[in-house]
Protein backbone atom coordinates (compact mmCIF):
# COMPACT_ATOMS: atom_id res chain seq x y z
CA UNK A 1 0.00 0.00 0.00
CA UNK A 2 2.90 2.32 1.11
CA UNK A 3 4.56 2.11 -2.15
CA UNK A 4 1.44 2.48 -4.21
CA UNK A 5 0.26 5.79 -2.81
CA UNK A 6 -3.09 5.57 -4.74
CA UNK A 7 -3.89 9.04 -3.12
CA UNK A 8 -1.16 10.61 -5.29
CA UNK A 9 -3.78 10.63 -8.45
CA UNK A 10 -5.96 12.69 -5.92
CA UNK A 11 -3.81 15.42 -5.57
CA UNK A 12 -4.60 19.18 -6.81
CA UNK A 13 -2.57 20.39 -9.80
CA UNK A 14 0.74 21.88 -8.38
CA UNK A 15 1.13 19.89 -5.72
CA UNK A 16 4.26 17.30 -5.88
CA UNK A 17 4.56 13.86 -4.68
CA UNK A 18 7.93 14.81 -2.68
CA UNK A 19 9.05 17.17 -1.13
CA UNK A 20 13.11 17.50 0.02
CA UNK A 21 13.45 17.08 3.54
CA UNK A 22 17.23 18.18 3.00
CA UNK A 23 15.90 21.78 0.84
CA UNK A 24 17.33 23.88 4.37
CA UNK A 25 19.97 22.15 7.05
CA UNK A 26 17.86 23.37 10.21
CA UNK A 27 15.35 25.53 10.68
CA UNK A 28 17.51 28.49 11.48
CA UNK A 29 18.12 28.50 7.85
CA UNK A 30 14.99 28.82 6.69
CA UNK A 31 13.87 31.44 9.20
CA UNK A 32 16.74 33.62 7.99
CA UNK A 33 15.60 33.77 4.82
CA UNK A 34 12.38 34.58 5.31
CA UNK A 35 13.02 37.29 7.34
CA UNK A 36 15.53 38.71 4.96
CA UNK A 37 13.16 38.23 1.78
CA UNK A 38 9.87 39.91 3.41
CA UNK A 39 11.99 42.43 5.34
CA UNK A 40 9.57 45.57 4.96
CA UNK A 41 6.55 43.66 5.41
CA UNK A 42 4.37 43.02 8.76
CA UNK A 43 4.64 39.21 10.00
CA UNK A 44 2.41 39.14 13.09
CA UNK A 45 -0.07 41.80 14.13
CA UNK A 46 -1.42 41.78 17.66
CA UNK A 47 -4.38 44.07 19.25
CA UNK A 48 -3.39 46.41 16.42
CA UNK A 49 0.37 46.36 16.82
CA UNK A 50 2.43 45.21 14.15
CA UNK A 51 5.92 43.57 13.71
CA UNK A 52 7.55 43.36 10.87
CA UNK A 53 9.66 40.16 9.34
CA UNK A 54 12.99 42.98 10.02
CA UNK A 55 11.95 43.67 13.66
CA UNK A 56 11.39 39.91 14.33
CA UNK A 57 14.77 39.30 12.54
CA UNK A 58 16.60 41.91 15.12
CA UNK A 59 14.75 41.40 18.42
CA UNK A 60 14.83 37.98 18.31
CA UNK A 61 18.78 38.53 17.74
CA UNK A 62 18.80 40.39 20.62
CA UNK A 63 16.88 37.79 22.79
CA UNK A 64 19.49 34.75 21.35
CA UNK A 65 21.81 37.29 22.44
CA UNK A 66 20.42 37.75 26.28
CA UNK A 67 20.52 34.27 26.76
CA UNK A 68 24.11 33.60 26.00
CA UNK A 69 24.75 36.38 27.93
CA UNK A 70 23.06 34.73 30.93
CA UNK A 71 25.19 31.19 30.18
CA UNK A 72 22.50 29.04 28.77
CA UNK A 73 24.04 27.08 26.40
CA UNK A 74 22.94 25.15 23.10
CA UNK A 75 20.54 22.02 23.78
CA UNK A 76 19.49 23.59 26.87
CA UNK A 77 15.92 23.74 27.88
CA UNK A 78 13.52 27.20 27.64
CA UNK A 79 9.81 27.10 28.88
CA UNK A 80 7.45 29.60 26.57
CA UNK A 81 3.97 29.92 28.49
CA UNK A 82 1.85 32.31 27.33
CA UNK A 83 -1.09 33.13 24.67
CA UNK A 84 -0.79 34.64 21.22
CA UNK A 85 1.45 37.88 21.72
CA UNK A 86 4.08 39.47 19.99
CA UNK A 87 6.61 38.13 22.19
CA UNK A 88 6.24 34.37 21.47
CA UNK A 89 7.65 34.55 17.53
CA UNK A 90 10.48 37.18 18.98
CA UNK A 91 11.36 34.02 22.21
CA UNK A 92 10.71 31.69 19.83
CA UNK A 93 13.17 32.37 16.76
CA UNK A 94 15.79 34.10 19.41
CA UNK A 95 15.83 30.65 21.02
CA UNK A 96 16.10 28.31 18.16
CA UNK A 97 19.19 31.31 17.22
CA UNK A 98 20.96 31.01 20.63
CA UNK A 99 20.45 26.70 19.86
CA UNK A 100 18.16 26.24 22.66
CA UNK A 101 15.59 23.62 22.63
CA UNK A 102 11.99 24.88 23.12
CA UNK A 103 9.31 23.56 25.56
CA UNK A 104 5.99 25.19 24.52
CA UNK A 105 3.85 25.09 27.60
CA UNK A 106 0.10 25.68 28.11
CA UNK A 107 -0.34 29.26 29.91
CA UNK A 108 -3.39 27.46 31.54
CA UNK A 109 -1.55 24.61 33.56
CA UNK A 110 -1.87 23.84 37.05
CA UNK A 111 1.00 23.89 39.29
CA UNK A 112 0.66 20.28 39.67
CA UNK A 113 1.13 20.01 35.52
CA UNK A 114 3.48 22.67 34.92
CA UNK A 115 6.31 21.58 37.78
CA UNK A 116 5.71 17.62 35.86
CA UNK A 117 6.30 19.22 32.16
CA UNK A 118 9.97 21.58 33.82
CA UNK A 119 11.29 18.76 35.52
CA UNK A 120 11.22 16.13 33.37
CA UNK A 121 12.32 18.68 30.28
CA UNK A 122 15.31 20.20 32.34
CA UNK A 123 14.04 23.40 31.58
CA UNK A 124 16.76 25.92 32.89
CA UNK A 125 14.94 28.63 31.57
CA UNK A 126 11.36 30.36 31.39
CA UNK A 127 9.23 33.15 29.72
CA UNK A 128 6.63 33.61 31.05
CA UNK A 129 2.91 35.54 31.13
CA UNK A 130 2.70 37.98 34.38
CA UNK A 131 -1.06 36.39 34.84
CA UNK A 132 0.34 32.57 35.64
CA UNK A 133 3.55 33.71 37.27
CA UNK A 134 1.78 33.00 40.56
CA UNK A 135 1.85 29.26 39.66
CA UNK A 136 5.46 29.05 38.82
CA UNK A 137 6.52 30.71 41.93
CA UNK A 138 5.20 27.75 43.73
CA UNK A 139 6.91 24.98 42.32
CA UNK A 140 10.05 26.52 40.77
CA UNK A 141 12.10 25.35 43.83
CA UNK A 142 11.48 21.86 42.74
CA UNK A 143 12.82 22.25 39.02
CA UNK A 144 15.75 23.36 37.09
CA UNK A 145 14.71 26.66 36.38
CA UNK A 146 17.21 29.54 37.02
CA UNK A 147 16.83 32.26 34.45
CA UNK A 148 13.10 33.99 34.61
CA UNK A 149 11.81 36.40 31.95
CA UNK A 150 8.04 37.66 32.99
CA UNK A 151 5.97 39.29 30.26
CA UNK A 152 2.95 41.49 30.40
CA UNK A 153 -0.11 41.21 27.81
CA UNK A 154 0.50 45.16 26.83
CA UNK A 155 4.23 44.73 27.48
CA UNK A 156 4.82 44.80 23.03
CA UNK A 157 1.54 47.13 22.55
CA UNK A 158 3.05 50.66 22.85
CA UNK A 159 3.36 53.25 25.57
CA UNK A 160 -0.47 54.03 26.21
CA UNK A 161 -1.96 51.74 24.37
CA UNK A 162 0.33 48.58 26.53
CA UNK A 163 -0.04 50.57 29.76
CA UNK A 164 -4.14 50.91 29.21
CA UNK A 165 -4.40 47.27 28.72
CA UNK A 166 -2.11 46.26 31.81
CA UNK A 167 -4.29 48.50 33.79
CA UNK A 168 -7.69 47.40 32.70
CA UNK A 169 -5.81 43.00 32.95
CA UNK A 170 -3.90 44.31 36.68
CA UNK A 171 -6.56 46.61 38.25
CA UNK A 172 -10.33 46.18 36.76
CA UNK A 173 -10.11 42.55 35.89
CA UNK A 174 -7.72 41.59 38.72
CA UNK A 175 -6.29 38.92 36.26
CA UNK A 176 -2.95 38.88 37.85
CA UNK A 177 -2.20 37.62 41.06
CA UNK A 178 0.42 38.60 43.06
CA UNK A 179 3.55 36.78 42.89
CA UNK A 180 7.15 37.00 43.64
CA UNK A 181 10.22 35.60 41.91
CA UNK A 182 13.75 36.26 42.51
CA UNK A 183 16.06 38.28 39.88
CA UNK A 184 12.92 38.38 37.57
CA UNK A 185 13.75 40.12 34.45
CA UNK A 186 10.55 42.36 31.61
CA UNK A 187 11.24 40.68 28.78
CA UNK A 188 11.82 44.20 27.66
CA UNK A 189 15.02 44.27 30.11
CA UNK A 190 16.08 41.45 28.02
CA UNK A 191 16.01 42.29 24.84
CA UNK A 192 17.09 45.56 26.13
CA UNK A 193 20.44 43.91 27.60
CA UNK A 194 20.67 41.87 24.93
CA UNK A 195 21.32 44.09 22.52
CA UNK A 196 24.85 45.16 23.96
CA UNK A 197 26.28 41.12 23.26
CA UNK A 198 26.54 39.04 20.57
CA UNK A 199 24.91 35.49 19.74
CA UNK A 200 27.82 32.66 20.24
CA UNK A 201 28.83 30.67 17.08
CA UNK A 202 27.61 27.08 17.35
CA UNK A 203 27.12 23.87 15.02
CA UNK A 204 23.60 22.90 14.10
CA UNK A 205 22.52 19.45 12.63
CA UNK A 206 19.21 18.36 10.69
CA UNK A 207 18.64 15.62 13.43
CA UNK A 208 19.19 18.12 16.39
CA UNK A 209 16.32 18.06 18.76
CA UNK A 210 15.15 21.84 18.82
CA UNK A 211 11.89 21.11 20.31
CA UNK A 212 9.85 19.04 23.20
CA UNK A 213 6.55 19.72 22.35
CA UNK A 214 4.42 17.89 24.98
CA UNK A 215 1.51 15.13 24.50
CA UNK A 216 0.50 12.02 26.04
CA UNK A 217 0.74 10.34 23.44
CA UNK A 218 -2.06 7.70 22.80
CA UNK A 219 -1.90 7.03 27.09
CA UNK A 220 -0.31 7.95 30.00
CA UNK A 221 1.34 11.48 31.49
CA UNK A 222 2.63 13.89 28.99
CA UNK A 223 5.88 13.13 27.76
CA UNK A 224 8.06 15.14 25.22
CA UNK A 225 7.81 14.38 21.69
CA UNK A 226 11.52 15.21 20.56
CA UNK A 227 11.20 16.90 17.09
CA UNK A 228 14.04 17.84 15.41
CA UNK A 229 15.35 20.41 12.78
CA UNK A 230 14.52 17.84 10.19
CA UNK A 231 11.42 16.90 11.15
CA UNK A 232 9.74 20.89 11.45
CA UNK A 233 11.62 21.53 8.30
CA UNK A 234 9.62 19.57 6.77
CA UNK A 235 6.44 19.20 7.93
CA UNK A 236 6.30 23.21 7.04
CA UNK A 237 7.62 22.27 3.46
CA UNK A 238 5.11 19.46 3.70
CA UNK A 239 2.15 21.76 4.20
CA UNK A 240 3.83 24.89 2.58
CA UNK A 241 3.02 22.47 -0.79
CA UNK A 242 -0.31 21.50 -0.11
CA UNK A 243 -1.06 25.61 0.45
CA UNK A 244 1.03 27.20 -1.90
CA UNK A 245 -0.89 25.94 -5.22
CA UNK A 246 -3.88 28.56 -3.61
CA UNK A 247 -1.94 30.94 -1.99
CA UNK A 248 0.44 34.29 -3.35
CA UNK A 249 4.14 34.65 -1.99
CA UNK A 250 3.85 37.72 0.35
CA UNK A 251 0.35 38.64 0.19
CA UNK A 252 -1.90 36.84 2.14
CA UNK A 253 -3.32 37.65 5.86
CA UNK A 254 -3.86 35.03 7.78
CA UNK A 255 -6.22 34.63 11.32
CA UNK A 256 -4.52 32.85 14.08
CA UNK A 257 -7.06 32.03 16.48
CA UNK A 258 -5.62 28.90 18.07
CA UNK A 259 -2.71 29.61 20.68
CA UNK A 260 0.90 28.91 19.28
CA UNK A 261 1.52 26.58 22.07
CA UNK A 262 -0.14 23.81 19.99
CA UNK A 263 1.66 22.00 17.90
CA UNK A 264 -0.91 22.78 15.22
CA UNK A 265 -0.91 26.38 14.84
CA UNK A 266 3.05 26.17 15.32
CA UNK A 267 3.86 24.52 12.83
CA UNK A 268 0.96 25.64 10.21
CA UNK A 269 0.68 29.28 11.01
CA UNK A 270 3.91 30.09 12.93
CA UNK A 271 6.32 28.09 10.41
CA UNK A 272 5.01 27.29 6.91
CA UNK A 273 2.40 30.65 6.30
CA UNK A 274 5.37 32.64 7.98
CA UNK A 275 7.98 31.35 5.40
CA UNK A 276 5.45 32.14 2.40
CA UNK A 277 5.44 35.83 4.26
CA UNK A 278 1.94 35.96 5.35
CA UNK A 279 0.53 38.31 7.95
CA UNK A 280 -0.73 36.50 10.95
CA UNK A 281 -3.27 38.17 12.97
CA UNK A 282 -2.87 36.76 16.54
CA UNK A 283 -5.66 36.73 18.75
CA UNK A 284 -4.68 36.39 21.86
CA UNK A 285 -8.27 35.05 23.57
CA UNK A 286 -10.31 33.26 21.03
CA UNK A 287 -12.83 33.01 23.18
CA UNK A 288 -14.16 36.67 23.05
CA UNK A 289 -15.99 36.33 20.11
CA UNK A 290 -16.74 39.83 19.41
CA UNK A 291 -12.99 40.34 20.17
CA UNK A 292 -12.26 37.79 17.36
CA UNK A 293 -14.94 39.12 14.45
CA UNK A 294 -13.67 42.79 15.36
CA UNK A 295 -10.21 41.90 14.21
CA UNK A 296 -11.51 39.64 11.61
CA UNK A 297 -13.38 42.91 9.84
CA UNK A 298 -9.78 45.11 9.90
CA UNK A 299 -7.95 42.42 7.37
CA UNK A 300 -8.69 40.97 4.50
CA UNK A 301 -8.22 37.35 5.68
CA UNK A 302 -7.59 34.88 3.17
CA UNK A 303 -6.73 31.79 5.17
CA UNK A 304 -7.86 30.67 8.91
CA UNK A 305 -7.10 27.33 10.51
CA UNK A 306 -9.13 26.41 14.00
CA UNK A 307 -10.94 23.73 15.19
CA UNK A 308 -14.64 22.15 15.02
CA UNK A 309 -15.82 23.80 18.60
CA UNK A 310 -14.34 27.16 17.24
CA UNK A 311 -16.10 27.48 13.76
CA UNK A 312 -19.19 26.26 15.44
CA UNK A 313 -19.29 29.05 18.22
CA UNK A 314 -18.17 31.42 15.46
CA UNK A 315 -21.10 30.62 13.88
CA UNK A 316 -23.63 31.62 16.67
CA UNK A 317 -22.61 34.94 16.76
CA UNK A 318 -25.02 36.75 15.21
CA UNK A 319 -22.16 39.67 13.96
CA UNK A 320 -19.74 36.74 12.34
CA UNK A 321 -22.26 36.69 9.39
CA UNK A 322 -21.79 40.56 9.02
CA UNK A 323 -18.30 40.10 7.68
CA UNK A 324 -16.74 40.17 4.57
CA UNK A 325 -15.60 36.50 3.48
CA UNK A 326 -15.16 37.70 -0.24
CA UNK A 327 -10.83 37.42 0.48
CA UNK A 328 -11.61 33.93 2.23
CA UNK A 329 -9.62 31.13 0.18
CA UNK A 330 -8.21 28.57 2.71
CA UNK A 331 -10.17 27.26 5.70
CA UNK A 332 -8.18 23.89 7.77
CA UNK A 333 -9.64 22.57 11.29
CA UNK A 334 -7.21 20.31 12.78
CA UNK A 335 -6.94 18.91 16.20
CA UNK A 336 -10.68 16.98 16.32
CA UNK A 337 -12.99 15.71 14.32
CA UNK A 338 -14.66 18.17 11.45
CA UNK A 339 -18.18 17.64 12.12
CA UNK A 340 -20.36 17.47 8.71
CA UNK A 341 -23.41 19.75 10.17
CA UNK A 342 -20.60 22.54 10.99
CA UNK A 343 -18.51 22.21 7.79
CA UNK A 344 -21.72 22.71 5.07
CA UNK A 345 -22.68 25.16 7.55
CA UNK A 346 -19.10 26.96 7.05
CA UNK A 347 -19.17 26.39 3.78
CA UNK A 348 -22.95 28.17 3.07
CA UNK A 349 -22.09 31.23 5.18
CA UNK A 350 -18.39 32.28 3.96
CA UNK A 351 -18.64 30.49 0.86
CA UNK A 352 -14.69 28.75 1.56
CA UNK A 353 -14.18 25.19 2.01
CA UNK A 354 -13.85 23.95 5.71
CA UNK A 355 -10.74 21.51 4.64
CA UNK A 356 -9.97 18.77 7.78
CA UNK A 357 -6.64 17.93 8.57
CA UNK A 358 -5.27 15.13 10.45
CA UNK A 359 -2.08 14.98 12.98
CA UNK A 360 -0.07 14.02 16.04
CA UNK A 361 2.38 15.65 17.54
CA UNK A 362 4.15 12.95 17.56
CA UNK A 363 4.34 13.62 13.10
CA UNK A 364 5.27 17.52 13.90
CA UNK A 365 1.94 17.41 13.33
CA UNK A 366 0.40 17.21 9.76
CA UNK A 367 -0.06 13.57 8.63
CA UNK A 368 -3.20 14.52 5.81
CA UNK A 369 -5.31 17.20 4.80
CA UNK A 370 -8.41 17.23 2.33
CA UNK A 371 -7.74 19.20 -0.93
CA UNK A 372 -7.76 22.35 -1.25
CA UNK A 373 -9.50 22.70 -4.72
CA UNK A 374 -12.55 22.03 -3.66
CA UNK A 375 -12.70 18.26 -3.98
CA UNK A 376 -12.38 18.02 -0.05
CA UNK A 377 -14.66 14.96 1.16
CA UNK A 378 -17.11 15.43 4.38
CA UNK A 379 -15.95 12.66 7.25
CA UNK A 380 -12.53 12.30 5.50
CA UNK A 381 -9.20 13.55 6.92
CA UNK A 382 -8.18 13.66 3.55
CA UNK A 383 -5.13 12.43 1.38
CA UNK A 384 -1.25 12.24 3.02
CA UNK A 385 0.78 15.03 2.69
CA UNK A 386 4.17 15.05 0.13
CA UNK A 387 6.66 12.17 1.16
CA UNK A 388 4.27 11.13 3.54
CA UNK A 389 2.90 6.93 3.46
CA UNK A 390 -0.06 6.28 5.49
CA UNK A 391 -0.91 2.55 5.90
CA UNK A 392 -3.84 0.35 7.94
CA UNK A 393 -2.32 -2.51 10.11
CA UNK A 394 -4.72 -5.11 11.94
CA UNK A 395 -4.20 -6.20 15.39
CA UNK A 396 -1.72 -9.28 14.56
CA UNK A 397 0.43 -6.65 12.05
CA UNK A 398 -1.37 -7.35 8.46
CA UNK A 399 -1.36 -4.54 6.27
CA UNK A 400 -5.51 -4.16 5.22
CA UNK A 401 -7.08 -3.72 2.14
CA UNK A 402 -8.73 -1.30 0.92
CA UNK A 403 -12.01 -0.54 3.12
CA UNK A 404 -11.10 -2.76 5.70
CA UNK A 405 -10.35 -0.98 9.34
CA UNK A 406 -7.42 -1.26 11.06
CA UNK A 407 -4.69 0.83 13.37
CA UNK A 408 -3.55 4.35 10.72
CA UNK A 409 0.36 3.96 10.64
CA UNK A 410 2.47 7.02 9.32
CA UNK A 411 6.26 7.27 7.84
CA UNK A 412 7.87 10.31 6.88
CA UNK A 413 10.59 12.63 7.46
CA UNK A 414 7.86 14.55 10.31
CA UNK A 415 7.58 11.97 12.18
CA UNK A 416 9.55 12.73 15.98
CA UNK A 417 12.54 11.15 17.00
CA UNK A 418 11.37 9.71 20.25
CA UNK A 419 9.93 10.64 23.36
CA UNK A 420 12.48 12.26 25.28
CA UNK A 421 14.36 9.93 28.22
CA UNK A 422 11.60 7.28 27.40
CA UNK A 423 13.20 4.59 25.26
CA UNK A 424 10.55 2.34 26.49
CA UNK A 425 7.60 4.40 25.46
CA UNK A 426 9.20 5.47 21.78
CA UNK A 427 9.40 1.41 21.07
CA UNK A 428 5.89 1.47 21.90
CA UNK A 429 5.06 3.59 19.23
CA UNK A 430 7.57 3.79 16.86
CA UNK A 431 8.57 0.64 14.56
CA UNK A 432 10.83 0.82 12.05
CA UNK A 433 10.05 3.89 11.19
CA UNK A 434 6.38 3.44 11.40
CA UNK A 435 4.74 5.74 13.83
CA UNK A 436 1.69 3.83 15.48
CA UNK A 437 -1.55 6.15 15.90
CA UNK A 438 -3.36 4.55 17.73
CA UNK A 439 -6.44 5.33 15.29
CA UNK A 440 -8.38 3.07 13.72
CA UNK A 441 -8.86 4.11 10.01
CA UNK A 442 -9.89 3.15 6.53
CA UNK A 443 -8.84 3.95 3.20
CA UNK A 444 -10.89 4.33 0.04
CA UNK A 445 -10.05 3.23 -3.15
CA UNK A 446 -9.03 6.68 -3.98
CA UNK A 447 -6.31 7.27 -0.93
CA UNK A 448 -8.88 9.27 1.16
CA UNK A 449 -8.69 8.38 4.92
CA UNK A 450 -10.97 8.41 7.18
CA UNK A 451 -11.10 7.46 11.26
CA UNK A 452 -13.63 5.53 12.40
CA UNK A 453 -12.42 5.12 16.03
CA UNK A 454 -9.64 5.25 18.47
CA UNK A 455 -7.98 2.10 19.20
CA UNK A 456 -6.79 4.12 23.25
CA UNK A 457 -8.89 5.69 25.78
CA UNK A 458 -7.66 8.99 25.00
CA UNK A 459 -10.94 11.82 25.16
CA UNK A 460 -10.21 14.78 22.75
CA UNK A 461 -12.33 17.69 24.25
CA UNK A 462 -11.84 20.54 21.65
CA UNK A 463 -8.75 19.33 20.05
CA UNK A 464 -6.69 18.84 23.23
CA UNK A 465 -6.00 15.42 24.11
CA UNK A 466 -6.89 14.42 27.52
CA UNK A 467 -5.69 11.16 29.29
CA UNK A 468 -8.03 8.91 31.51
CA UNK A 469 -5.09 7.87 33.43
CA UNK A 470 -3.96 11.32 34.33
CA UNK A 471 -7.73 12.37 35.23
CA UNK A 472 -7.95 9.06 37.58
CA UNK A 473 -4.60 9.75 39.18
CA UNK A 474 -5.26 13.31 40.11
CA UNK A 475 -9.13 12.55 41.86
CA UNK A 476 -7.96 9.13 43.25
CA UNK A 477 -5.08 11.32 45.50
CA UNK A 478 -8.69 12.67 47.02
CA UNK A 479 -8.92 10.79 50.72
CA UNK A 480 -12.98 10.69 50.17
CA UNK A 481 -12.19 8.52 46.94
CA UNK A 482 -12.21 4.95 46.97
CA UNK A 483 -12.24 4.35 43.09
CA UNK A 484 -12.74 6.26 39.99
CA UNK A 485 -12.54 5.95 36.71
CA UNK A 486 -12.70 8.62 33.36
CA UNK A 487 -14.44 8.02 29.77
CA UNK A 488 -15.32 10.44 27.16
CA UNK A 489 -18.86 11.07 26.09
CA UNK A 490 -20.00 13.05 22.57
CA UNK A 491 -20.63 17.09 23.38
CA UNK A 492 -22.24 19.14 20.82
CA UNK A 493 -20.04 22.08 21.92
CA UNK A 494 -16.42 20.36 22.16
CA UNK A 495 -16.89 16.89 20.49
CA UNK A 496 -16.16 14.77 23.52
CA UNK A 497 -16.19 15.98 27.58
CA UNK A 498 -14.93 14.39 30.91
CA UNK A 499 -17.36 12.30 32.73
CA UNK A 500 -15.91 10.45 36.05
CA UNK A 501 -17.69 7.45 37.61
CA UNK A 502 -16.31 7.46 41.27
CA UNK A 503 -16.92 4.75 44.30
CA UNK A 504 -16.76 7.06 47.43
CA UNK A 505 -14.65 6.20 50.28
CA UNK A 506 -16.44 8.61 52.52
CA UNK A 507 -21.06 9.31 51.39
CA UNK A 508 -20.22 13.14 52.54
CA UNK A 509 -18.72 13.16 49.33
CA UNK A 510 -20.05 15.76 46.71
CA UNK A 511 -20.17 16.38 43.12
CA UNK A 512 -19.00 19.90 43.78
CA UNK A 513 -16.07 19.16 46.02
CA UNK A 514 -15.09 16.19 42.91
CA UNK A 515 -14.96 19.27 40.26
CA UNK A 516 -13.21 22.08 42.65
CA UNK A 517 -10.38 19.96 43.59
CA UNK A 518 -10.08 18.60 39.86
CA UNK A 519 -9.86 22.74 39.28
CA UNK A 520 -6.95 23.11 41.60
CA UNK A 521 -5.18 20.56 39.70
CA UNK A 522 -5.81 20.62 36.35
CA UNK A 523 -6.27 22.81 32.95
CA UNK A 524 -10.08 23.18 32.68
CA UNK A 525 -10.35 21.27 29.41
CA UNK A 526 -9.78 18.09 31.64
CA UNK A 527 -11.79 18.74 34.61
CA UNK A 528 -14.95 16.57 34.41
CA UNK A 529 -18.57 17.78 33.22
CA UNK A 530 -20.05 15.08 34.98
CA UNK A 531 -19.55 13.23 38.09
CA UNK A 532 -21.50 10.31 38.79
CA UNK A 533 -21.25 8.08 42.06
CA UNK A 534 -21.26 4.18 42.19
CA UNK A 535 -21.16 1.64 44.49
CA UNK A 536 -18.78 -0.05 41.95
CA UNK A 537 -17.33 -0.24 38.99
CA UNK A 538 -17.58 -3.02 36.19
CA UNK A 539 -13.86 -4.78 35.93
CA UNK A 540 -11.98 -7.40 34.72
CA UNK A 541 -11.16 -11.24 36.08
CA UNK A 542 -7.84 -9.77 37.06
CA UNK A 543 -9.80 -6.53 38.63
CA UNK A 544 -8.81 -3.81 36.09
CA UNK A 545 -11.75 -1.24 35.34
CA UNK A 546 -13.63 -1.84 32.25
CA UNK A 547 -13.83 1.82 30.85
CA UNK A 548 -15.21 0.72 28.04
CA UNK A 549 -18.09 -1.18 29.52
CA UNK A 550 -19.05 2.92 31.17
CA UNK A 551 -18.70 3.89 27.48
CA UNK A 552 -21.15 1.59 26.09
CA UNK A 553 -23.60 2.18 29.04
CA UNK A 554 -23.43 5.75 27.58
CA UNK A 555 -23.62 5.21 24.79
CA UNK A 556 -26.92 3.12 25.35
CA UNK A 557 -28.52 5.82 26.78
CA UNK A 558 -28.11 8.56 24.30
CA UNK A 559 -29.67 6.31 21.72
Amino acid sequence: MAEERPWLKNYPVGVPANINPDQYPDLLSLLAETMTKYKGKDAFICMGKSLTFEKLDKESRHFAAYLHSRGLEPGDKIALMMPNLLQYPIALFGALRAGLIVVNTNPLYTPREMKHQFVDSGAKAILIVENFAHHLEEIIKETSIKIVMVTSIGELLGTFKGALINFVIRRIRKMVPKYQLENAVTFKQALKHGRQFSIKSFSSTPDDVIMLQYTGGTTGLAKGAMLTNRNLVSNMLQIRSVMLPFLKDGEESVLSPLPMYHIFAFTVNCLALFSIGSRTILITNARDFPALIKEWKKYPISLMTGINTLFNALMHQDDFKTIDFSTLKITVGGGMAVQKAVAERWKEVTGCQLSEGYGMTESSPVVSVNPLDGRGRLGSIGLPVPSTDVRIVSEDGVIQGIDQPGEIQVKGPQVMKGYFNKPDETAKILKDEWLSTGDIGIMDADGFFRIVDRKKDMILVSGFNVYPNEIEDVISSYPKVLEVAAIGIEDEKSGEVVKVFIVPKDKSLTKDEVIAFCRENMTGYKVPKYVEFRKDLPKTNVGKILRRALKDEEKAKAE
